[in-house]
């Protein structure tokens, strides 16, 4: 039921999306669909708290409307809604009461209270422990945007129409599972990703390699105390970690880009993480890290591929990167990214983070930490290459490193070549739920697997002088069947005899009809 419920109401908000379609462009109005998805679960969850308290008194939110003892009420309300939920909505600022308005008739003018109530509930957060987490959360809905209509009239129309169409949808919460909504919500981010190309890379990791990544960081573990992505995006690594375990304690993020940033910590409220619970961040992860002095359990990321940094000569004097005596370099920060993770990872944890093929085997200065984190620290501990194609934005191959400071198998470094398993979508490549589980199977019991993984000693990582690349410990090499070369000369001379017949039946209608033969 559960599964039903989820699928039809993925399908429902997709096609809401349509109304918007068209208009702009994708990750525009991802930001108002998405905007308005959000307001309507926090009213649905205010209406429905707020129901539950007021159940003693025989009464429901909105029936206090008007009564005596309405300030009371809502001063109450107010203060416990706060500190349950982290905000507040009055009743008639509930989503549901703003689409019957908007509905009410044709000359209904909602963007004025639209815009106020969405300030409003950041403005309850003010002051109190969940200010962080909605302050400017809905910033992206500029409701003024000729982009949602030339004149204020059609851009009320526009909004008007997709607050009716949304508000026709019972999300539900108190009768499904409470990641239903959630995996709808991010099902409708995955499917923004898949049309927004290059950009995609920004905010999503495709959900197969999320599933990697989560899998790897908790083999043997059913209670995490603390996760962590560096470069969170929307927070779907994060979310996805939650999936493979009874219970995270807490969640940690940080993200640059500000829309995203908004995405992330939305994602979060959806999926019924408590605002005590997460602490996602915005601000530049290599430049101005804001988690620099706590030590996760888990950590999951994908950062951006090969991205620029300021590779500073004063990070030499910072924790996170003074031990190996050299930086990463200014046009290709993969490796700042490891270090500063590795800073953040606990004794007794596990990191996974996805990265280009050329963190194998790049020289210089690359080179130079690479073989620190293996000869001196020996924190890697497994290479998994995945197939190319498989992710938005980009067709390059890439692969998983997975790092612990405590290591099982310190003589050693598991190598997985899964490059060649896969299946062909339309645009791009996927690994299929077998393919994943191969993946974790092989990591877990550490096996060798002809053509598909290898145990490589330290000794012979020493001898390939620190280099990683995956063909270098995995052999793929498919020998090809011998020719038989009889065989061939017979279907040759079988050939050309049958040309000969062609030739002499091609003569005879030529001389029949009297013309020249073309040979």
């Amino acid at each position: 039921m559960t599964e039903n419920h989820k699928k039809q109401l993925e399908q429902q908000l997709w096609n809401i999306a349509d109304t918007l379609r068209g208009k702009m462009d994708a990750d525009e109005f991802r930001d108002y669909i998405l905007g308005f998805i959000f307001y309507k679960y926090l009213s649905e969850k205010m209406e429905d708290y707020a129901n539950e308290i007021l159940s003693e008194d025989g009464v429901t939110y909105f029936q206090i409307i008007g009564s005596e003892a309405e300030a009371d009420y809502l001063a109450a309300i107010q203060e416990e809604a706060i500190e349950k939920l982290g905000y507040f909505l009055k009743p008639e600022e509930l989503f549901c009461e703003v689409a019957k308005r908007g509905n009410g008739n044709a000359n209904s003018f909602i963007l004025e209270d639209l815009t106020s109530i969405l300030r409003s509930i950041e403005q309850t957060t003010m002051g109190t422990e969940s200010e962080d987490d909605f302050v400017h959360l809905f910033e992206d809905l500029d409701l003024t945007s000729t982009k949602l209509g030339k004149t204020v009239e059609a851009r009320n129309k526009l909004i008007v129409q997709v607050l009716n169409h949304l508000n026709k949808i019972n999300f539900e919460l108190k009768n499904h599972d409470r990641d239903v909504l959630g995996d709808a919500y991010e099902y409708l981010i995955g499917q923004f990703a898949a049309g927004a190309g290059k950009k995609a890379g920004e905010f999503y990791t495709p959900q197969q390699v999320s599933k990697i990544l989560a899998k790897l960081v908790t083999v043997g573990k059913d209670k995490l105390k603390s996760v962590y992505d560096p470069t969170c995006g929307s927070g779907s690594l994060l979310l996805r970690v939650a999936k493979e375990v009874k219970e995270v304690s807490n969640f940690y993020g940080q993200e640059l880009n500000r829309t995203t940033f908004n995405l992330a910590r939305m994602n979060m409220i959806m999926h019924d993480v408590h605002y005590r619970k997460f602490d996602i961040k915005q601000d530049d992860t290599l430049e101005h890290p804001q988690h620099t002095d706590m030590r996760f359990e888990a950590i999951v990321a994908n950062p951006p591929f090969s991205a620029k940094w300021s590779a500073n000569n004063l990070f030499l004097s910072d924790d996170r990167f003074s031990q190996y005596g050299r930086l990463a370099p200014a046009s290709k920060a993969d490796f700042a990214f490891v270090q500063h993770m590795i800073h953040n990872l606990d004794e007794n944890g596990t990191m996974a983070i996805v990265l280009p093929h050329g963190v194998l085997f790049r020289g210089a200065a690359e080179g130079h930490i690479r073989k620190h984190l293996l000869e001196d620290r020996n924190y890697l501990d497994t290479v998994i290459g995945l197939p190319a194609n498989i992710f938005y934005g980009t067709s390059i191959p890439t692969c998983v490193l997975v790092f612990k400071k405590c290591r099982e198998d310190s003589d050693n470094v598991l190598f997985i070549d899964a490059s060649n398993e896969f299946e062909k979508a339309k645009n791009q490549n996927y690994l299929t739920e077998a393919n994943v589980q191969k993946i974790i199977d092989t990591y877990e019991n550490r096996e060798e697997l002809e053509k598909y993984s290898h145990l490589a000693s330290m000794a012979e990582i020493k001898e390939n002088d620190y280099n990683l690349n995956i063909p270098r410990y995995v052999d793929t090499f498919e020998e090809e069947e011998p020719v038989d070369l009889d065989a061939i000369s017979a279907e040759l001379q079988a050939l050309e005899a049958d040309m000969a017949t062609t030739d002499a039946t091609i003569a005879k209608f030529c001389e029949e009809l009297g013309i020249a033969k073309p040979f």
